[in-house]
């Protein structure tokens, strides 16, 4: 594997078995992979160095989200649930689950990080749900759970 290193070894460009070249740099702690789309080496160390500004920008502004998303985990859930409960629900069970995803839960927390997911923000949601309900009321208890 052919391996180059730029910005004073900030940046790694290295070409695996494929045409292409990729490119790799670690920020905060957390290793960050990315292709450059190139096959050629001057384009691709230009386009790694672009990627890894942008990168270290959205770093310093606050805006580089290291962690899954609701909508993500909620995403990994639907296609798991079915198989892991091994036809013990039924189709219409977990066609609820979908729904409600869909419906309530995704509109309102889909784009936060799992960690932004506290007690409070629960709260919020128990709230957001019974002034947008038609009963007024809040969600079910094993629902909110």
């Amino acid at each position: 594997m052919s391996r180059h290193e730029l910005l004073g070894g900030m940046v790694q460009v290295y070409r695996r078995s494929g045409r292409t070249w990729h490119c790799s740099a670690s920020i905060d702690g957390r290793q960050y992979r990315a292709t450059t789309g190139e096959d050629d080496l001057v384009l691709a160390k230009q386009a790694a160095e672009d990627w890894f500004l942008a990168l270290r920008g959205k770093s310093k502004a606050g805006i580089l989200k290291n962690e899954k998303t609701f909508k993500q985990a909620a995403d990994q859930f639907l296609k798991e649930y079915e198989i892991i409960t091994e036809g013990q629900r039924s189709p219409k069970w977990i066609s609820g689950y979908r729904d409600r995803l869909r419906l309530h839960l995704l509109p309102f927390f889909g784009d936060m990080a799992l960690s932004e997911i506290t007690p409070g923000r629960a709260q919020e949601y128990r709230v957001h749900r019974i002034e947008t309900s038609r009963t007024g009321k809040a969600p079910a208890r094993s629902t909110s759970h």
